[in-house]
């Protein structure tokens, strides 16, 4: 029985820590976030890969917090960047 509790107090000990590793992806996930509320704003449509860019930085990012060895040096997001602005069909954009 002895070696059982150490797995578990090993497995709590991992599952205790994942709030703490995942709070150091908040930016990431703020500008995913931020992309996902531009892309669904009036007008907008949310479609494939328009947010890829902030997805990725947010997977990579969850998924170095989640491996016991610490995030590479990943170009974070930078949380005041604006949005890119989105996609326009042809018969309605302006901004070309």
């Amino acid at each position: 029985m002895p070696a059982d509790r150490a797995v578990w107090e090993r497995v709590r000990s991992r599952l205790r820590s994942i709030p703490e590793r995942l709070a150091a992806c908040g930016a990431e996930a703020a500008a995913y976030g931020r992309c996902v509320r531009a892309s669904t704003a009036p007008g907008g449509r949310l479609g494939r890969d328009l947010c890829v860019r902030e997805f990725e930085a947010l997977r990579s990012c969850v998924a170095a917090a989640a491996s016991r060895t610490p995030p590479a040096a990943s170009p974070r997001v930078d949380p005041r960047t604006p949005p890119r602005p989105l996609p326009c069909a042809a018969t309605t954009c302006t901004n070309k």
